[in-house]
């Protein structure tokens, strides 16, 4: 049986953990309406590749972050 898409309305009020920074960065990136109105699949693979970029920037400068604060301690 394929597997086709998913038609899950998407809820920006209703969003599980992993999901807040993507769409924080979605909406800085200007890309909020676009992901409310269609999800996340309405985004090209450049869009969703410029998100994951941003994610993992954001994460690893959290990380050295809380790296830099427990080496202060």
């Amino acid at each position: 049986m394929p597997k086709g898409k998913k038609s899950e309305p998407f809820d920006p009020r209703n969003l599980k953990p992993e999901e807040v920074l993507k769409f924080e960065i979605a909406t800085e990136l200007g890309l909020d309406e676009k992901v409310i109105k269609g999800g996340w699949r309405c985004l090209s693979a450049k869009e969703s590749g410029r998100i994951g970029g941003l994610i993992t920037k954001r994460k690893r400068e959290l990380k050295n972050d809380a790296l830099e604060k427990k080496e202060e301690v």
